[in-house]
């Protein structure tokens, strides 16, 4: 029997030891030569893409651009903007968030690195909306593509009295996570009402011509009409003859449900695209060490704007 890539020396290159190690200098530089990559690492203007700009005497360090005369800083327009934490410990919260392969819970993070909950609340929802953003990089899903849905989300806590109770299955509204997922490639999810809901995102995102495999939901007969269909009855097998399966379907629900009933608790809500995103991210990129992992997070969160929904958060009443 094959060695799990988690049990392997190749999955563990990052280490939170070498983190905390860093003084404040080498952090900075490290996120540096992470944002300013295209440029050999050395600083850019964000705003106006000038190669030219002089270092200020300030700490923290900041430059200013010989162009439009702005000053910025390593994290100035990312989703690290008006950061409070230093940087050392944005890295370290990156490397504990990136070694959680079921995802880390807001309060563990803030136990873990002492912090206020509600700063380690909106900092891993940033890196999930990074994450987001490396999912869907505007092109479609091609090959083979599996697709299911799910329901997620609790209902009412049951009475104590047997006479009190009530079926758990009427009258509770859940919500479905529909999914596609490319054959050795990226997963793509979407939280909607029920199944079927979900047929127009699949037709956006999955090419023409690509061979869709479903299970025996009346909700996919539709998409016949638009893709060559491969079907299993999940009643009677969980591979069909034809080869149509579900499976990485399936172990992309397995992630989502070990994370809100080992991990988080709850998911449910308006919230749940953001893990259902998170979970997508990690479950295409299993296989990667978690070095890799932690520096592609840091450079989607750097490449990415401030965020409309987490900027001032808990400064405004939340949607």
């Amino acid at each position: 029997m094959s060695q799990h890539f988690l049990l392997s020396a190749a999955a563990r290159t990052l280490s939170l030891r070498d983190i905390m190690r860093m003084s404040d200098e080498d952090a900075h530089a490290r996120l540096v030569a992470i944002r300013f990559a295209a440029n050999n690492s050395e600083p850019f203007c964000p705003h106006c893409g000038v190669l030219k700009v002089y270092t200020l005497t300030e700490t923290p360090i900041r430059w200013k651009c010989s162009g439009c005369r702005r000053k910025f800083s390593v994290t100035s327009g990312t989703l690290f903007h008006s950061r409070k934490l230093p940087i050392r410990e944005y890295l370290s919260v990156i490397a504990l968030f990136t070694g959680g392969v079921k995802g880390v819970a807001a309060l563990r993070m803030a136990r873990d690195m002492n912090i206020n909950p509600k700063s380690a609340f909106v900092l891993l929802h940033k890196l999930r909306e990074a994450m987001a953003s490396m999912i869907d990089d505007g092109t479609e899903l091609q090959g083979e593509v599996e697709i299911d849905g799910a329901y997620f989300g609790k209902g009412p806590k049951q009475a104590n009295r047997k006479a009190d109770r009530f079926d758990r299955r009427a009258g509770i509204v859940r919500q479905v996570v529909a999914v596609a997922r490319e054959r050795m490639g990226r997963t793509m999810a979407w939280v909607v009402g029920k199944e079927s809901d979900a047929v127009p995102m699949i037709r956006q995102k999955v090419a023409s011509g690509a061979t869709v495999h479903a299970d025996e939901s009346a909700a996919w007969n539709i998409l016949h009409a638009s893709y060559p269909m491969k079907r299993v009855n999940h009643s009677v097998e969980f591979k069909a003859e034809d080869g149509a399966c579900t499976n990485q379907a399936e172990s992309y629900f397995s992630r989502l449900r070990r994370s809100e009933f080992g991990i988080h608790h709850r998911i449910s809500g308006h919230r749940l695209q953001a893990y259902a995103d998170e979970c997508a991210w990690r479950e295409d990129n299993r296989r990667v060490s978690n070095g890799m992992q932690w520096k592609w997070i840091i450079s989607a969160a750097l490449s990415s704007p401030k965020s409309p929904v987490w900027s001032g958060y808990w400064h405004r009443s939340a949607a």
